[in-house]
């Protein structure tokens, strides 16, 4: 398993994730419960977080103002902002029984622990592992692995946005499901599903 080059990522088709249909954006304590109905099965999750961009130096991030976890066939996308959707997250994160797969875990980790005072058990994170798998010297982010496991090319459209704004833009929505929806596929594509 090679890392691919730019070149080679921009010539495959766009990665295909989930849908608008398929993610729900919890806001209240019954969207709560109807996202944690699904994630309490799950063995994993896929998992990231996004902040609000910082522009001006020496500002400081107010921290993570999304948390997306995905299975399979579902996106969930946490909006930090509703005391449910974060009591929702924090009860995932700190479950020991539900492997938190990513990439470059250690920051969202830091950055839930640190400035929302999460448990956070149970994490894979992806870029360790293909970095491995590929005998490369540095970290594989997530653009990179889809590329390689999925054969895909991870669009980063909204990487940039500002994720502390609300109502999500539809193509926050999607990129954010979508962060968190290919890292659960690049696992299972691993683990020979």
């Amino acid at each position: 398993m090679q890392r691919p080059t730019k070149e080679q990522i921009n010539q495959l088709p766009p990665y295909v994730g989930l849908a608008l249909a398929d993610i729900l954006v919890v806001e209240n304590e019954d969207q709560a419960e109807q996202a944690l109905a699904v994630l309490r099965q799950q063995e994993s999750v896929g998992y990231d977080t996004e902040s609000k961009p910082i522009f001006r130096k020496g500002e400081v991030s107010p921290g993570p103002t999304l948390i997306q976890l995905a299975t399979l066939t579902q996106g969930f996308l946490f909006p930090t902002r509703f005391p449910a959707a974060l009591a929702a997250a924090a009860e995932i994160l700190g479950n020991a029984k539900i492997q938190k797969v990513g990439f470059g875990l250690k920051d969202d980790n830091r950055e839930l622990r640190g400035k929302l005072g999460m448990s956070i058990v149970n994490t894979e994170d992806l870029s360790l592992i293909l970095k491995r798998l590929a005998g490369e010297k540095n970290t594989i982010g997530a653009r990179a692995g889809v590329a390689m496991v999925l054969q895909a090319r991870l669009m980063k459209g909204a990487q940039k946005s500002n994720w502390g704004a609300y109502p999500l833009s539809e193509s926050q929505i999607l990129y954010g499901a979508n962060d968190a929806h290919s890292a659960i596929c690049i696992q299972h594509k691993l683990n020979g599903g």
